[in-house]
């Protein structure tokens, strides 16, 4: 029973966790006129805050192992409640950039933390779903954001309805701090007994075939060694490179290229965020059947078709038709490359390369999605597609290598 209720706060705090991600690329088209801003600019806004993630994911374990999963939640989630507060009476853009930093740094921890703690006390099943309902938050988003701008409204007020939902799940994330804590005093809860028991007997089974212990680190330059783990670091890297400059500039393009108002293109690009949320909700059972290769290639070629659908002009049905299969493209291949890190570069070096592979994909999330702003405002916002498919295909040699490097036995 602790365990279920724990597990209802944790999904919820995913669907909140998703909801500020897409706000951003939804509301830009409309903030970057207010402020009177290059529009480009956003992407500055978009690197302040994948900075912030960024160091906060490499100094979570540290903060959760000072205060604990749940005021570490509580804490992070208060820290991106405030700073979307921020955004919604911002009528500055430094204000914007200064606000910012707090939403990165708040919503790195809460990821890095509740993460963790599913790894810990449920069966693997719900970290698949987890990542579902931080669509559901990423889906709604940009729909709560277009009903404000309908009828002469403005973003702002899409900020504040968000906030108030973040500080809604702050006080119920307080009020189970007592929870948090039993669950954190037993080893494994009972959800994960069964798992525990099979990865101890891996462990064991791996120990006897190697005859050294799983978990060595041999170091940056030591893992960069291992075959394939350049492949598999530059597929990373394309991935968040691609599902970022998707939901960050989908709907300046709308806007700018195809004429949709504002209003309206703030709400068609929740598409791309709902096929991510429906494909990660289809991908639970088609892993009964295919394999985390298999998937990740459905992925690319789904996405790819996305693409194709961008590049035809056969109208905007179409085009939304094409950002709504490039997230349902994008929906297995991530957590299906994280699945296969141990089947690629075995137990022993699984935990040293995972944490490499996240800082790859966050640099990617954090660099990629502004270069395309800065090389439309030089060029023009039809680049859009093309520079979406040219990251696709490097993803596509990099997996590709990687496969070939680590052997066909899990093809």
């Amino acid at each position: 029973m602790l365990l279920t209720v724990l597990l209802i706060i944790i999904y919820l705090a995913f669907i909140s966790l998703g909801l500020p991600d897409s706000l951003l690329g939804s509301a830009w088209p409309s903030i970057y006129k207010e402020m009177n801003v290059p529009i480009s600019y956003g992407g500055i806004i978009s690197m302040i805050i994948s900075g912030g993630t960024i160091v906060s994911s490499l100094f979570s374990s540290k903060i959760i192992k000072k205060l604990g999963t749940g005021w570490t939640t509580g804490i992070s989630v208060l820290m991106t409640a405030a700073a979307l507060l921020g955004f919604s009476v911002s009528r500055e853009y430094w204000m914007l950039c200064a606000v910012a930093i707090p939403l990165g740094l708040g919503a790195g921890s809460v990821d890095a933390a509740l993460n963790n703690f599913v790894a810990l006390h449920y069966e693997a099943r719900h970290m698949s779903w987890l990542h579902c309902f931080w669509g559901i938050g990423a889906t709604t988003g940009p729909v709560i954001l277009s009903f404000c701008l309908k009828d002469g409204g403005n973003w702002q007020s899409g900020y504040g309805v968000i906030s108030l939902i973040q500080f809604c799940l702050v006080a119920c994330l307080l009020c189970s701090i007592f929870l948090w804590k039993k669950v954190e005093g037993t080893e494994k809860g009972t959800e994960g007994k069964k798992e525990q028991e099979n990865g101890n007997e891996k462990k064991e089974n791996k120990i006897e075939e190697n005859g050294t212990e799983e978990k060595v680190n041999p170091g940056i330059l030591g893992m960069l060694k291992l075959k394939g783990a350049k492949q598999a670091l530059v597929g990373f890297f394309c991935y968040c490179a691609m599902e970022g400059t998707a939901g960050l500039w989908g709907s300046s393009y709308l806007v700018m290229e195809k004429g949709v108002s504002p209003e309206q293109a703030a709400k068609w690009i929740a598409l791309f965020y709902f096929g991510i949320t429906f494909g990660r909700f289809l991908s639970g059972f088609l892993t009964i059947k295919l394999s985390n290769r298999q998937m990740v290639r459905l992925g690319q070629g789904v996405a790819g078709l996305g693409v194709v659908l961008l590049l035809v002009p056969f109208g905007l049905t179409v085009q939304l038709l094409g950002l709504f299969f490039i997230g349902l493209g994008c929906a297995p291949i991530y957590p299906s490359m994280l699945h296969a890190t141990p089947d690629n570069f075995g137990s022993r070096y699984s935990q040293g390369i995972m944490g490499i592979q996240m800082a790859c994909a966050y640099v990617g999330t954090t660099f990629m999605p502004p270069l395309l702003g800065l090389l439309a405002k030089h060029v023009s916002y039809k680049l859009f597609p093309f520079y979406l498919g040219l990251i696709l295909l490097v993803m596509i040699a990099a997996v590709e290598g990687l496969n070939r490097k680590v052997g066909a036995k899990h093809g």
